[in-house]
């Protein structure tokens, strides 16, 4: 999946943070980065180069002078939406080989997993 992100100039990371805004605009850095799960540190660095390229822009919250809303530019859109029909097309090609029983299965699974990672509380980050 990576080289097939690269050959639309991006990274794993930089197509994760665009295709989550795909599903949620306005969200925060600190929101973005608890559903990427990492840190806002890594978030941070992420977004201002996004930004630098373009395809992201921070806008005001009315009445939080700390925290930005951010939202996909048109460009930026355009991108995720390349980035996730690209994703689409290597799941169909790798997990489309396996029995629909087994793809069940294995999206539970995930499922699961997921809802119990977002249990989990956030370690490791300083204030």
């Amino acid at each position: 999946m990576a080289g097939e992100l690269r050959g639309l100039g991006l990274s794993i990371p930089q197509f994760d943070a665009l295709s989550t805004l795909t599903e949620r605009e306005g969200m925060t850095q600190q929101d973005l980065a608890a559903r990427l799960y990492v840190t806002k540190g890594n978030v941070s660095g992420l977004i201002d180069r996004l930004v630098e390229a373009g395809l992201v822009e921070r806008r005001p919250i009315p009445g939080d002078r700390r925290s930005h809303a951010l939202y996909l530019t048109p460009a930026g859109a355009d991108l995720a939406t390349r980035g996730i029909v690209a994703q689409k097309a290597y799941v169909a090609r790798t997990l489309g080989q396996l029995p629909a029983q087994d793809i069940v299965d294995f999206e539970r699974l995930v499922l699961k997993w997921r809802d119990l990672a977002r249990e989990q509380p956030v370690t490791g980050e300083a204030g």
